[in-house]
């Protein structure tokens, strides 16, 4: 029996890697910052509730990249997902509700 599956786009060979690498990169501005100024003081709550946010909107993209059929359906689940961890990130932040 032969699995049918969707041909993978060249750019999609290269979303998992640029995604969670982004994520990694994103947590290390922080850390690198907190070495030059006094402005940027995280604790390690900060990284543990930025990790658990970025790892999580990551696990759920990787969802629905991995359901959704269309590169139309899965940049938008993106965009969704983006927007979703900027409102949080915001609110934890500043407190904007």
């Amino acid at each position: 029996m032969v699995a049918h599956t969707r041909p993978m786009s060249p750019m999609a060979r290269y979303r998992r890697p640029l995604m969670w690498g982004a994520i990694a990169v994103i947590l290390a501005i922080p850390a690198i910052a907190m070495q030059f100024t006094r402005e940027v003081a995280w604790g390690a709550e900060d990284f543990a509730f930025a990790a658990l946010l970025l790892v999580a909107a990551g696990l759920l993209y990787e969802l629905a990249a991995w359901k959704l059929l269309t590169a139309r359906a899965r940049w938008i689940a993106g965009a969704v997902i983006v927007l979703a961890v900027l409102v949080i990130w915001a609110d934890a932040a500043v407190g904007l509700f």
